[in-house]
């Protein structure tokens, strides 16, 4: 951990932090309210100025700002610094809308960067270790992030991105690739490929860094299991700067934010109002070092904990529990909150692999709920009996999970499309009325 570890700033006392995030919110929140006419109108209307904020305590006067915002300022509207002073774009996918769109200067990709670097290294990365990078590159966060992160640790960089799984599998083999970079549902894709390969004790991976998509602890060890290392957990938001606004360290009991660069609440997501420490609410962040594209409060709807519980690794960092669901995207079923992540669990618990979808509809003014669960090979032999009994005891644990009843449906192996980006793991036909 020498390459890149900061503990002067990753080990802070709470004091330090405080005063860090006390200075460089007031200073953005001064620039944000003289560049953005957009959030300075919303501010006003408030009654608010950056006189009326001096320190993190004052955070809870600011407006917040959605996706819907980000939406509704496309593409310049929220842009802090002209276009001549930025060298780069990142885009999300848009497929729910009208797409988000980020804006860096060089100073903010070079704190993107650092980061990224202090993920790898909280996974055990060094200047010896060879990255191999399956993100998505282009507009997509994850490749340029990890990328980034892996050159500031001085580690050898393989820029792989997603896609080609056979190349993917060759050069891990014959690079000797040691930290893996990717959509934990591609995790799972590789380790399943190199194991019908045959190919298992050539690779040399010893960790692996996954996020930009729900995933269980239960898929976790799967993870780990099938390719033979310690899968660590990555967060971050197109909108916040990208992957690396939190990870895990050895501890693997949260995600520690780089509070240096951002201030974390958790708020109740139908009132607004912070919740204290330990709560469950909707996470949202604030920007307080960057330059092109500062927000400030921005409801991520993602829903977590936060804690500053000590940790054994020695950094003094808030962390963030895995997103428990989202307040936006939770599959509300006859009434009842329903998370993939919990349908997951209980697949992962039965022996079935991660490879599932979701299907809501809506017949007759009922909500139905339909999964299609792929069997393993050995399953898939099975004779139709023995399917039908399977399929029965999974209704029976998915109803003893959820608290509404799913009709499940077992299909053979690789019948549901492999995913190499983020996975589609839920249909909502409900949306198409």
């Amino acid at each position: 951990m020498e390459n890149y570890f900061q503990p002067e700033i990753e080990c802070a006392s709470q004091e330090q932090i405080r005063a860090w995030q006390n200075e460089r919110l007031c200073k953005t929140v001064k620039h944000v309210y003289n560049n953005v006419a957009y959030y300075r109108e919303k501010m006003q209307e408030k009654g608010i100025t950056p006189d009326d904020i001096r320190s993190v305590d004052d955070l809870h006067k600011l407006p917040f700002l959605t996706k819907d915002d980000l939406r509704e300022a496309y593409p310049y509207g929220l842009m802090a610094l002209p276009l001549s002073e930025c060298v780069r774009i990142q885009s999300t996918s848009g497929t729910t809308g009208r797409r988000v769109i980020a804006f860096y200067t060089q100073h903010d990709i070079d704190l993107w960067d650092e980061c990224c670097a202090r993920a790898i290294v909280a996974a055990g990365g060094t200047k010896d270790d060879v990255v191999h990078v399956s993100y998505g590159y282009g507009l997509f966060t994850g490749g340029p992030g990890l990328n980034g992160g892996s050159h500031k640790v001085g580690s050898l960089t393989l820029p792989m991105s997603s896609g080609n799984t056979d190349r993917q599998i060759q050069f891990m083999c014959d690079l000797g690739s040691t930290i893996l970079c990717c959509t934990p549902s591609y995790a799972a894709y590789l380790g399943e490929s190199i194991r019908e390969r045959g190919l298992r004790d050539k690779i040399k991976l010893k960790a692996g860094i996954f996020g930009a998509e729900a995933w269980s602890e239960e898929m976790r060890r799967d993870i780990e299991k099938a390719l033979g290392i310690k899968a660590y957990d990555i967060y971050g938001l197109t909108e916040i700067s990208g992957p690396g606004v939190s990870f895990e360290c050895s501890e693997q009991t949260g995600m520690h934010i780089n509070e240096d660069h951002f201030i974390a609440e958790i708020i109740d997501p139908d009132t607004g109002e912070v919740l204290p420490e330990g709560e469950k609410g909707e996470l949202v962040f604030s920007c307080i070092t960057k330059e092109a594209f500062p927000l400030l409060r921005y409801r991520t709807r993602d829903i977590c904990v936060l804690t500053r519980k000590p940790c054994s690794c020695g950094r003094t960092h808030v962390k963030m529990s895995k997103p428990m669901g989202r307040s936006d995207d939770m599959l509300i079923i006859k009434g009842v909150n329903v998370f993939p992540s919990q349908i997951e669990t209980v697949l992962i618990n039965k022996g079935y692999p991660a490879n599932y979808q979701i299907v809501v509809s809506r017949v007759k003014n009922s909500d139905c709920l339909d999964i299609q669960v792929e069997m393993t090979s050995e399953m898939f032999s099975d004779s139709m009996g023995q399917v039908t009994a399977r399929e029965k005891e999974l209704v029976d644990a998915l109803k003893s999970m959820l608290g509404v009843y799913a009709n499940v449906k077992l299909v053979a192996p690789k019948t549901i499309a492999r995913s190499e980006g983020k996975a589609v793991r839920i249909i909502d036909n409900r949306n198409l009325h």
